[in-house]
């Protein structure tokens, strides 16, 4: 394939068969990838994106000093004066060894990517090395590639024109399967030990395929409650696999769990 950066005419500027859109990825150290493709080009998801590799590599905390170092990012736009498709694309040093992925999931062909300024004191590799002793995770290879992508919320504040976006998985590498729950209490109790010891004994004899369960206070992070639309506790929310699924109150009830759990999309081959 070859570069698809200029086949639109400027004699026909009303046509552009090639798809404009802003594209952002995120790499781990050890090669793994999340993206994300918006051809609305509203935000950058750098948090987003980190946010995905914490839960997909039950990380402790959000890896945020990957995104100086281990980003990509390419926007296509109409030039004004040519009316041609153009393009920039944009790697930084660590990850330009992953052109030919980059090209592959923003489906760019041959295209060839830029050096993407950089700060030199950030992305010290020596530097970077210093985290991989609480995050073994992101070193390690894990074959994932994932494409995360916005979905219209249902509802929007009136007068707020804000990004308002939640994130739902798109496709995911055969090392991503699993579960992906979260626990919503209010605050740290002795009914909420003994919620997760409950949990923690039926997810481990039930559940065949490896799971992350992330317990969130409300009460510290209520805008997690909000993105999960949690309006009561406790709540135990499935994020992944699809659908979502949540169960509200009463969390001894073993087989209505194990239903909630069994419940995953079917996908057409």
């Amino acid at each position: 394939m070859n570069d698809r950066s200029n086949r639109n005419s400027p004699s026909d500027p009303k046509v552009y068969p090639d798809p404009l859109f802003k594209g952002i990825a995120l790499f781990t150290p050890g090669g793994d990838l999340v993206y994300c493709i918006d051809p609305q080009k509203r935000v950058r998801w750098h948090l987003q994106l980190c946010a995905v590799l914490q839960d997909l590599l039950v990380l402790p905390e959000l890896p945020h000093f990957l995104v100086p170092c281990y980003t990509a990012t390419i926007d296509r736009w109409i030039d004004p004066k040519t009316q041609a498709v153009q393009t920039s694309a944009e790697a930084c040093p660590f990850v330009l060894r992953h052109q030919a992925l980059l090209n592959a999931v923003f489906e760019m062909g041959d295209f060839t990517w830029q050096v993407a300024p950089h700060s030199e004191d950030l992305c010290d590799l020596m530097l970077m090395t210093t985290y991989q002793h609480q995050f073994p995770q992101l070193w390690q290879n894990h074959d994932l590639v994932v494409r995360f992508e916005t979905v219209e919320p249902q509802t929007q504040v009136e007068g707020d024109d804000r990004p308002n976006l939640a994130w739902s998985p798109r496709q995911q590498a055969q090392t991503a399967q699993g579960y992906v729950l979260r626990l919503f209490v209010s605050g740290h109790s002795a009914a909420t030990e003994r919620i997760l010891q409950n949990l923690h004994q039926l997810l481990e004899k039930s559940l065949q395929q490896p799971y992350t369960l992330k317990v969130v206070d409300i009460y510290k992070h209520p805008d997690l409650a909000e993105a999960d639309q949690v309006a009561a506790t406790p709540t135990l929310v499935k994020a992944w696999p699809l659908p979502v699924r949540r169960m509200v109150g009463d969390l001894n009830d073993a087989n209505k769990i194990l239903r909630v759990l069994a419940t995953v999309e079917q996908v057409e081959p």
